[in-house]
């Protein structure tokens, strides 16, 4: 699984948008630092940027008409088999949504996320 580019993500199909939120929350919980070699990068920055990462996608999951579970909210939230993250992580990290979350999201990745979900079969634009 990846995490697609951020810019991407109001454009998803719905399984697509229902995986990112599956991922995202793999992700927060047991998978944290477990090693894959699409998302590796996630580890290599704070939590606190997949967690705003995974905002954006509730966010859009919201804006769809899909009741996320609430938890997915609290930002120390790992799942019900997780211990939570310290307490500080709520009160920092707040991106600008016109940020990129993560720098490797950049232009070539947006375009290499096209260039996959065209492979899939899905044209966005």
């Amino acid at each position: 699984m990846r995490l697609w580019h951020q810019e991407l993500l109001a454009f998803l199909p719905r399984a697509q948008i229902l995986g990112q939120h599956r991922e995202c929350c793999a992700l927060r919980g047991m998978g944290w630092g477990r090693k894959h070699s699409t998302v590796d990068y996630v580890f290599k920055h704070n939590v606190k940027r997949l967690v705003n990462y995974h905002q954006l996608v509730l966010r859009e999951m919201v804006h769809r008409g899909y009741k996320p579970a609430q938890q997915w909210y609290c930002p120390e939230y790992r799942g019900k088999n997780t211990m939570p993250w310290p307490c500080a992580l709520s009160s920092e990290y707040n991106l600008c949504e016109e940020d990129l979350i993560y720098p490797e999201h950049d232009d070539a990745y947006r375009e290499e996320c096209i260039a996959n979900l065209k492979h899939k079969g899905i044209e966005l634009f």
